[in-house]
C-alpha cells in the first residue's frame, strides 16, 4: 500500500510526528513530504493520506500548510475516493480553537470528496503523553488494507 505522509509545522513537531508514522508503517511504501512542497494533484486514490498538522496562533493552518490548502482551494481538485487519517496538533488551553488545524485540514480534504479513515487523533500539548508515543499507537490502529503483490 502506498502512503503519503504530509506534515504541517511551525516548531516541527508535526515533522517529528510524521517521521514516526513513517517508521510504524514500514511495511508500506511510505513517502514524507513537507506540505509546502507538495501539488494536491498529484494525490490520487490509489494511496493513502496521512496528514500530521499542528495548529498557528489562534486555531489557524501552520504556515507552512497554508500552499498547500490554498492550492486545493484554487484548484478544487475531485478527491472522491481518496481516503485520508489525520494526526492533529495543538495545545489545550487554547480551548475553543484546540487542534483546529487538523480539523481545517479535515474539513477542506472532505470537500473535495476524500473519506477521512480511522480515529482522528488530536494531541494535546499541555498533557503528559508525548506526540511521538500517540503517534506510534495511533498509526498502528489505522486500517490500512492489505495489497497483494502482484
Amino acid at each position: 500500500m502506498r502512503v503519503v505522509i504530509l506534515f504541517g509545522t511551525e516548531m516541527g513537531t508535526a515533522e517529528t510526528v510524521a517521521d514516526c508514522i513513517a517508521d510504524e508503517l514500514s511495511g508500506c511504501d511510505v513517502s514524507i513530504y513537507d506540505m509546502m512542497d507538495f501539488d494536491p494533484a498529484d494525490l490520487t486514490a490509489e494511496e493513502l493520506l496521512v496528514v500530521v498538522c499542528s495548529t498557528y496562533g489562534d486555531g489557524d493552518l501552520p504556515t507552512g500548510a497554508e500552499p498547500f490548502f490554498d492550492a486545493l482551494d484554487a484548484t478544487r481538485p475531485d478527491l472522491t475516493g481518496l481516503r485520508f487519517a489525520v494526526f492533529g496538533l495543538g495545545d489545550s488551553v487554547y480551548g475553543d480553537t484546540f487542534n483546529r488545524g487538523g480539523e481545517i485540514a479535515a474539513e477542506k480534504l472532505t470537500e473535495r470528496g476524500a473519506i477521512q479513515i480511522g480515529e482522528h487523533a488530536r494531541h494535546d500539548g499541555s498533557s503528559e503523553v508525548k506526540p511521538k508515543d500517540m503517534a506510534r499507537e495511533w498509526a498502528a490502529a489505522l486500517p490500512i488494507p492489505v495489497t497483494q503483490a502482484g
